[in-house]
């Protein structure tokens, strides 16, 4: 498996009415601001294929150029959704409480640990894809004790944990490797030795939960603004702009002016795939080996740095803050844009059903495939959903999942 087979997914949450986007008139601002969410889980689905089955990012030129946009930013743009999920479920701009506080607990825990069983299933498939899916229910678990914070505090949360939290991970990583097999502990702490333990999914996986968390609880704190209002439209756009230039400026500068820091990094062997000058912004110089702290300067979107969270959460802001104007101010567009937001909405069944078709068609060495492989799995995903969308609320998976969180409503 190439480490480039990284990719994500958004869970929807249950709300119906979210999901009739088109039929509903322009005059439904509060509807409008979902679709806009539809319509970045949809973008983040694209992302997500074309980090797959897309054509390899080192090939270079314009196709090349897109391809790595594509790999690592549609993962941080899931993850941070996956928060705006989670508060959607307990209660947007007003968390609940009492009763019905309770269950929407409960469901998010039942929609967690189903994602943890469903993403262990499918990479004990062998799937050349890391799935994400496990990583993103323990994510659920963890950020839940959040879900009553305002916007404030769960920015503060946010912001610190991506100062903090990397460095922590790299301590913890190089302890987990001081027997030098890099095998880190085993049993139960490992179990299914063919899926992500715990210790996977905290710490050594391909999206550690350590790492990750920030992107979820940034997600959260977006959910509690007023996203009606022109004005804190306008100030999300900045302040994502704001933290994609300080994350990827901040390391393009480190890369250049810090001495030492190149020459680290090529020595412990990043730069065989593409110039390691590249690293503030592109994973085509290969990921980090732990082997020197020079990479915590790095930015390239799966480095788990400091400076990568940072600048992907801007960039995911960003997205979120166009798609919400887009699709609210502009009604041409949202209709022109129906297809993709159909995606959207199903983005769990759009998820495994790209798994299933790679590891059905036997495609192992991933990314790497001609354009046209890729206009063919956006297209078909495309056509599904759209067909779908017309004769039902939900995506399959979406419904199934739906049913299973339906016991929450017997919590008292």
């Amino acid at each position: 498996m190439t480490q480039n087979a990284h990719d994500t997914t958004l869970v929807a949450p249950p709300r119906p009415e979210a999901y009739a986007t088109t039929q509903l008139p322009d005059t439904r601002p509060s509807v409008g601001r979902l679709i806009g969410v539809d319509l970045a889980r949809g973008l983040a689905v694209f992302g997500m294929y074309a980090a797959h089955v897309g054509p390899d990012p080192s090939e270079g030129g314009s196709t090349g150029f897109f391809m790595e946009l594509a790999h690592g930013r549609a993962s941080a743009l899931f993850a941070f959704l996956a928060g705006f999920s989670i508060v959607l479920i307990t209660g947007r701009r007003t968390p609940k409480t009492g009763r019905a506080g309770r269950q929407a607990v409960a469901k998010v825990v039942i929609r967690a640990l189903v994602l943890l069983v469903l993403g262990t299933a499918l990479t004990l498939t062998g799937t050349p894809v890391e799935v994400i899916l496990a990583f993103y229910g323990l994510y659920f678990l963890l950020v839940l004790p959040l879900y009553r914070l305002g916007a404030r505090p769960l920015a503060v949360i946010a912001v610190s944990g991506a100062l903090i939290l990397p460095q922590i991970l790299y301590v913890v990583q190089q302890s987990l490797n001081q027997g030098g097999d890099g095998g880190g502990p085993g049993g139960i702490w490992a179990w299914p030795t063919d899926a992500d333990g715990i210790v996977s999914l905290l710490f050594t996986g391909g999206y550690p939960a350590l790492a990750w968390i920030p992107f979820v609880v940034a997600g959260m704190a977006v959910a509690r603004l007023d996203l009606a209002s022109t004005v804190v439209r306008a100030r999300l756009a900045v302040t994502g702009v704001s933290l994609a230039v300080v994350g990827h400026g901040g390391s393009f500068l480190a890369l250049h002016l810090v001495p030492g820091v190149a020459s680290a990094l090529r020595a412990s062997g990043w730069g065989e795939g593409g110039s390691v000058m590249s690293a503030w912004w592109s994973d085509t110089a290969g990921y980090p080996t732990g082997s020197t702290p020079a990479w915590l300067l790095a930015a390239s979107p799966h480095s788990e740095t400091t400076l990568s969270i940072v600048a992907n959460t801007g960039v995911a802001i960003v997205v979120l803050a166009a798609c919400l104007a887009a699709t609210d101010t502009l009604p041409g567009f949202r209709r022109l844009a129906a297809p993709v937001i159909a995606v959207g909405t199903m983005s769990l069944t759009a998820y495994v059903f790209h798994i299933v078709a790679i590891r059905a068609l036997g495609m192992e060495e991933l990314p790497g495939f001609p354009l046209h492989v890729l206009l063919g799995f956006l297209v078909a995903v495309t056509v599904f959903a759209t067909l779908w969308s017309r004769h039902f609320a939900r995506g399959p998976l979406e419904w199934l999942l739906g049913r299973a969180t339906r016991i929450a409503e017997r919590v008292r």
